[in-house]
Formats: structure tokens, sequence, C-alpha cells
């Protein structure tokens, strides 16, 4: 499922591509006030936090070990739930211009994304992907009419994308300033949205994308674009090469989101996108 600004449309993970035909123009969407952020979270210092991630791995019932992990039994209700929703919604829903990962694309310089985008908004380092997120605002959003639908289509779980590969976290994170929680909507959409899936007797799940930010904003970093911008690293960064390794720091970020996801919502299956096969993310992986 993927969202538009206001409302859903059905959907998958790679969905086909999708025009509007009358797309507003930089003009009439007000652009993000950098200087109005709230101060960046310094991640640098992550000992604390994977001290208490191997405390619980050495407390049990599970090693970091494959041969430790393939003695879990899945749950009754996954082995018979038939029907999940799956979601897409983030800033993306804003331009709704092809697909999610306009994000990506409006920074490659061969892509009809970004001419679209040029043409419709301007030139990215005047009006960048951040400056979308004034427009998110979600206020149509009734995560008790959601699951009402989802019920009635027959599903039994809803799994909610947590984080995309932009790198905006739909939750209420402590490692990011970059959230639902704190910008746009100024809501924790994954937590109201799982509370209304307890309610309405379906089981919780949530997806991270993250893995994917360690390069998906490089199309940025070839030309004049915001991505460029120090100030906006925190967002926008890494954008590294797509064949080389994410590094030790990232990795760790990507695992102690991962636990707070976990932490704070408690969902019942998690979802990887493709890069989760990464050689570099395997241990945390298991760790996690």
């Amino acid at each position: 499922m993927t969202g538009t600004a206001h409302g859903v449309d059905l959907d998958v993970d790679q969905p086909a591509y999708r025009e509007e035909t009358r797309p507003m123009a930089a003009q009439d969407l007000p652009k993000l006030d950098v200087s109005a952020l709230p101060a960046p979270v310094d991640v640098s210092d992550n000992r604390k936090a994977l001290a208490e991630v191997s405390a619980v791995v050495a407390a049990g019932p599970y090693s970091a070990g494959w041969g430790s992990l393939q003695r879990y039994t899945p749950p009754l209700w996954y082995q018979d739930a038939k029907l999940g929703i799956f979601v897409h919604w983030g800033i993306y829903s804003v331009p709704a211009y092809e697909n999610e990962w306009y994000t990506r694309s409006m920074y490659q310089e061969d892509s009809t994304a970004f001419a679209h985008h040029v043409a419709a908004y301007g030139p990215q380092n005047e009006f960048g992907y951040k400056d979308f997120i004034p427009s998110f605002r979600m206020e149509r959003f009734d995560p008790h009419e959601w699951t009402a639908l989802f019920r009635r289509a027959g599903a039994q779980f809803v799994v909610p994308v947590a984080e995309h590969h932009d790198g905006f976290a739909m939750y209420d994170s402590d490692r990011s300033r970059w959230t639902a929680a704190k910008l746009g909507p100024g809501r924790d959409v994954l937590g109201d949205l799982l509370d209304a899936v307890d309610e309405a007797w379906m089981v919780r799940g949530a997806s991270s994308h993250r893995a994917e930010h360690w390069f998906f904003m490089n199309g940025g970093m070839r030309f004049d674009s915001d991505v460029r911008d120090p100030a906006l690293q925190d967002f926008y960064g890494p954008a590294q090469r797509l064949e080389t390794a994410p590094n030790e720091r990232f990795l760790e970020d990507w695992l102690l989101r991962c636990v707070e996801v976990v932490d704070r919502y408690r969902p019942q299956v998690i979802y990887f996108d493709w890069w989760i096969e990464q050689p570099a993310l395997e241990p945390y992986l298991r760790t996690f």
C-alpha cells in the first residue's frame, strides 16, 4: 500500500509509475525552515546502547548465531495468517510522482523524475527533498478508519514502514531529528497506527528500509544540490556509492534503530528490504 499526502491507494513495494497530471508548483509549497529545525542528535558514541543489546543477547534464550536462531518456532498465527497489509507512506507522497523511489530518482540527472522535479519545483539546490516536509501534514489521517478497512479486507496482520530509504522515520525516534513526530505531521504515525491495529485484533508488524539509506541519496552528490549541504548530512547522508560496504558507525546506528522500533512498539514481525543481504550487515542482523 502506498499513501498519498491525504489518503491511501493499494500498491506494492515497487509500484507501477504514477504521474500527477497537475503537480503542485514550488511556489505553492512552503519550504522547510532549516534554521527552525531541532538540534541534530549525537549518535557518535553507541557504547552504552550496544552494551545493553549485548546483555540482552547474553541472557538468551538465543545467541547471536544462525544455529541458535534456527531453533526459533514461528507462532501459530504466522503459520495460519493468509493476508497482511504492507503500508508505504512518507514524504514522497507529497510529490506523488512515479513511486516511493522519487526520493532517489529526483537527484539522478538522467531520470524522468529529475526533469519533472526541475520543471515542477525548480532546481534541487533551491527546492530539495527536505522541502516537501512542511506539506506532509496528514491532517485527514485516521488510523482507526484504516484498520477498519484492513479488517473488512480480511487482513490478520499489518506491517507499516517505520523508515523508508529516505531516512525519514515515521515514528518517534530518539536517534534522529528527522521524524514524523518532530516535523511534518508532528505525530507518531507508526505508534498511532499500531495502536489501532491492536484495538482491531490484528497483529502488529513493522518494516525497516534503513539499510539502503547508505547509498540512497548519492545522486545528489554529483551536482549542485542540497544533498551536499553539511547542515543536512544527518538527513541525506551517508549518500555513499552503492558498491561500497557500509562502515561500522552506520551499521551500529542501523542496529540500534531496529532495536528502538522493537523496544518501543513491540512488533511481532519485522520485514527488511533487499539490502539486508549485504555481507556487512550479516553480524548485525544476527545480533538483532
